[in-house]
């Protein structure tokens, strides 16, 4: 954090102090707007908000992870995300980004939760361990649980960055040996927004910070915690190669003919059709692509327990919930149940058709050869 923070500044100040221009700000706007799903219609709410908002005070904590959630961040794809939203500028504390460190850092973060009490963002990467007293992950002298329930005591909001923070992950795996859980399962008693994804896809992360910037408030969560925004649909029904798993045709090892034909990856392990994420929307590297479009399975990251369950080369037992489900028999039930709609809309139409010469008939405005017709 080599550049000194303005007091009260606000985003768009800062995004102007780093040069950039109107221009530039607005098409950021626009940029993330449309990753956070809004109607256009709001596009000007949130130009307004970041103008006139103060910066939100945010403490960003490392337990146990591998920093691939700050990893994802900085490398989003537009600049004003990495420079302004949450990177040197914008940060009150982190261990990974800031430049301070040992009691000056540390008397940073105190002084931020003192001044802002009750109103800065608290986010959170990685999970907590809770064997061996706390023991296995400690920070300074201290256990990581001590230093989380410090830091949320006066927070507004906390903000659980990827799986680790989210679901345990890879860390609470069996046997868990360390006792590691996620942070809902210590914090009972403040608003968690859980943004699971190992790690969660950068543009993601920024526009939850946007939206509580934005409209003063957290986003609509599903039942897990989860932005509704980001989290509400599967991988399997925006992934491209849905009509091949509609059509019954997979790919049976990763160099068959299949598999180069780009035919669907259920039978060689793809998690998509139980894992609810974006990837298939935004994509990741700047939109170019996402596991499945490189060629590889999804792994379910953002899925509970993703870790535990099973092999990530072992179909996915989600998919009809019959762990005997044949995979070849998908394409012949989904275009089954297609050909029966079609039929069923036929009759429809036609019913709904000769009710109507029936009716124009008795008014006089068609003839019997008509409906015999049908």
């Amino acid at each position: 954090m080599e550049q000194k923070k303005v007091i009260n500044e606000t985003y768009y100040s800062s995004i102007q102090r780093q040069g950039y221009d109107r221009r530039e700000f607005l098409k950021f706007v626009a940029y993330i707007g449309a990753y956070m799903g809004v109607q256009s219609s709001a596009i000007g709410q949130i130009a307004k908000a970041l103008e006139k908002t103060p910066r939100l005070p945010v403490i960003w904590e490392h337990f146990q992870e591998c920093t691939c959630c700050s990893e994802s961040f900085i490398r989003s794809d537009h600049p004003i995300v990495a420079d302004i939203i949450l990177d040197k500028i914008s940060l009150d504390y982190t261990l990974t980004l800031m430049a301070a460190s040992g009691h000056q850092a540390e008397a940073a973060k105190k002084a931020t939760m003192e001044k802002y009490k009750g109103e800065y963002i608290l986010c959170v990467e990685g999970s907590v361990p809770l064997g061996d007293d706390g023991n296995y992950c400690c920070i300074g002298g201290r256990s990581a649980i001590d230093i989380l329930k410090e830091s949320a005591a006066g927070a507004k909001a906390i903000i659980a960055w990827g799986s680790c923070a989210t679901t345990g992950c890879v860390q609470a795996a069996k046997p868990n040996p360390t006792g590691a859980v996620p942070i809902h399962k210590i914090i009972t008693d403040k608003p968690i927004i859980n943004v699971p994804g190992c790690p969660p896809i950068g543009e993601v992360m920024a526009g939850i910070i946007v939206h509580v910037v934005a409209f003063g408030k957290l986003p609509e969560l599903d039942s897990a915690g989860r932005p509704k925004a980001f989290y509400s649909k599967r991988v399997h029904d925006s992934c491209y190669r849905r009509p091949y798993f509609d059509a019954g045709l997979f790919a049976e090892n990763f160099d068959d003919e299949n598999a180069k034909k780009g035919y669907c990856l259920y039978k060689v392990g793809c998690k998509g059709p139980s894992t609810y994420n974006a990837c298939g929307n935004m994509k990741w590297n700047g939109g170019v692509s996402y596991p499945i479009q490189s060629g590889h399975g999804c792994l379910g990251c953002s899925a509970q327990d993703f870790w535990d369950a099973g092999s990530f080369y072992s179909r996915d037992l989600a998919v009809g919930g019959n762990s005997e489900l044949n995979a070849d028999t998908l394409g012949k039930v989904a275009l089954g149940v297609v050909g029966v709609g079609i039929a069923t809309h036929a009759i429809l139409s036609n019913v709904t058709k000769r009710n109507e010469l029936k009716q124009r008939i008795g008014d006089g405005t068609e003839t019997e050869k008509q409906l015999e017709d049908l």
